[in-house]
């Protein structure tokens, strides 16, 4: 099992855990939620828990809990650019679908 990140989603958080001046990755989860049924949870993670997996990757760790990280699985996490627009993109080979608007996945 894993996660991964691009060098440029790397490079992004930990610019921003920098500029945060604390934390020790960031926590990636699921929650039923949307029109598909789950969506992605991204947050800063100030400590690890006890039952956290840990996934480090380009020098950031990743925090997921046991139960996200069955739909979370393989997943590359990137941050792209395009435009205007910027943000984290997910690269899950567990979706089976996804909802028009891009808020919410189901696998």
């Amino acid at each position: 099992m894993a996660i991964t990140l691009t060098e440029a989603a790397a490079n992004h958080v930990r610019n921003f855990l920098e500029n945060r001046g604390r934390g020790v990755g960031i926590r990636l989860a699921v929650r039923t939620s949307g029109c598909s049924g789950m969506a992605y949870v991204l947050e800063f993670a100030d400590q690890q828990k006890e039952d956290d997996q840990v996934f480090e990757d380009h020098g950031v760790k990743v925090l997921v809990d046991p139960k996200s990280l069955l739909y979370l699985d393989g997943t590359e996490l990137d941050y792209t650019k395009e435009g205007l627009n910027e943000g984290f993109k997910f690269n899950n080979p567990n979706v089976k679908d996804a909802c028009g608007c891009g808020e919410s996945f189901n696998v």
